[in-house]
């Protein structure tokens, strides 16, 4: 089996591992207990959240632990918008967020909120002259990814943070998800943003969303103790450590993961323009670890099921979307609904190696002559 689908789930390190395993094992009491078996726990959460506060550059009060970027995103979007509501309920999103964001907006607008979508230019980013015409002294939110999902497109965060300067009442909220470990990233004059450890090589089921001190958000969950009344439930002091683990590594080792991950971009790119059919669908100047392409009068659902069976892994549109779907974020490019039918993605790690892309090369010729009709 060869794995290029690392933008949907990264296998965890061993070393995110070997901390989890050594700290569920170690500190077993409740940090919301009283006695010292839940404070020793208490100093050790933290210590771990002073640790990640130091790594992202944040006050260790800006951090909320929660079960991945799926429940940030809707913490913050729903959290922003109810708390809001009194200013205004105009909020502004792009046609290329993930499901998260996406539902997150639907059920606003039953709710009575006004959704627009900013439109989104040849390469992948959103066109900033239509963001400024959108914007409205009743904005409430702006949210926007950091990083496409699908097409690897790295979005003007600073230059977007610089237009909504103008709008005090206007939050940003920044889905990090697929940012983290493949560029920078800051929060500085962002008010919530979110990301997942399992992009990372973390573990599943943990995540965190950084929301500005002061910043008054309405909580989805209610009731429980925890050491964040924005988010209630037993703090997870074992995932916690995993993340800042994890996290560490990532920010440590981005240049050299990238650049590894560069390289096979680059073979990918000049192997594929050999086939006449093939249209590559991500921006030069995009993250190098997400390829996504479109095989002229091959459906992607058909194409990933051929690599599929023959050992390739790879993806249609995010692991999160409906099937029979065509690709929003692809439309949004190129407003073309069969190119977006027959779109799919290759993503790519360091732990990539040089004979599965031989190999995913090799296995993509086949299936090529066989879909492709001459």
């Amino acid at each position: 089996m060869i794995y290029l689908d690392y933008a949907a789930n990264t296998p965890v390190a061993i070393e995110v591992l070997e901390r989890f395993c050594q700290v569920e094992s170690n500190f077993i009491g409740n940090p919301n207990a009283s006695h010292q078996c839940g404070k020793a726990s208490k100093e050790e959460m933290a210590k771990v959240t002073e640790g990640i506060a130091r790594l992202l550059k944040v006050s260790p009060t800006e951090i909320i632990y929660i079960s991945g970027a799926s429940e940030g995103n809707n913490l913050a979007i729903k959290g922003i918008a109810h708390a809001s509501k009194q200013i205004g309920r105009h909020i502004i999103s792009t046609p290329l967020e993930h499901a998260s964001v996406s539902g997150c907006l639907s059920v606003l607008k039953e709710e009575g909120f006004e959704v627009d979508l900013v439109s989104v230019k040849e390469d992948g980013t959103i066109d900033l002259n239509h963001l400024k015409s959108l914007m409205r002294n009743d904005t409430i939110l702006v949210a926007i990814c950091a990083v496409d999902s699908e097409l690897g497109s790295k979005q003007p965060i600073s230059k977007i943070k610089k237009i909504l300067k103008d709008y005090p009442s206007c939050h940003l909220h920044v889905d990090a998800t697929q940012a983290i470990g493949k560029v920078q990233i800051s929060f500085e004059g962002v008010d919530t943003m979110c990301f997942t450890s399992h992009k990372f090589y973390g573990l599943n089921g943990c995540g965190i969303l950084l929301k500005r001190k002061n910043l008054e958000i309405e909580p989805l969950i209610h009731g429980g103790a925890s050491i964040t009344r924005y988010r209630s439930g037993t703090p997870t002091l074992a995932l916690a450590a995993a993340i800042e683990v994890a996290l560490g590594l990532a920010l440590k080792e981005e240049k050299a993961r990238n650049e590894v991950v560069k390289v096979y971009n680059h073979i990918l790119r000049e192997r594929l323009k050999a086939y006449p059919n093939v249209c590559i669908n991500s921006p030069e100047h995009g993250v190098p670890h997400i390829l996504n392409l479109s095989i002229g009068g091959v459906k992607g659902t058909v194409f990933q099921r051929i690599l599929d069976e023959k050992g390739i892994c790879v993806s249609v549109r995010s692991a999160c979307s409906m099937d029979g779907e065509f690709s929003g974020a692809i439309f949004a490019v190129c407003q073309d609904r069969r190119r977006a039918l027959s779109s799919w993605r290759i993503s790519l790690s360091h732990l990539t190696t040089e004979k599965e892309i031989q190999k995913f090369i090799e296995v993509f010729d086949l299936c090529y002559h066989g879909l492709v009709r001459k």
